[in-house]
């Protein structure tokens, strides 16, 4: 039950990120789930975990993680796309 969690708050915090960059629309929902679980690695790793907590997930430094990947995955296909 705790992976379908995880699953459901990492496709939020996806969703979150692709509303914040503007990028989101393109993105399906496998791209946002992973955007949102892989984001949350990385913005925990970077940031901590302060803030609320969901599904084991900081939800702050998790979207701060996510908005960043995505800005970075958008930029180099935006780039190869060229």
């Amino acid at each position: 039950m705790g992976l379908i969690w995880s699953l459901i708050v990492g496709a939020i915090i996806g969703v979150i990120a692709g509303a914040i960059t503007g990028r989101g629309n393109s993105m399906g929902w496998i791209a946002n789930i992973i955007a949102g679980l892989v984001g949350s690695a990385l913005g925990q790793a970077l940031l901590g975990t302060w803030g609320p907590s969901l599904a084991g997930m900081a939800l702050v430094p998790s979207i701060i993680g996510a908005v960043i990947l995505v800005l970075i995955v958008s930029l180099i296909l935006g780039r190869s796309k060229s």
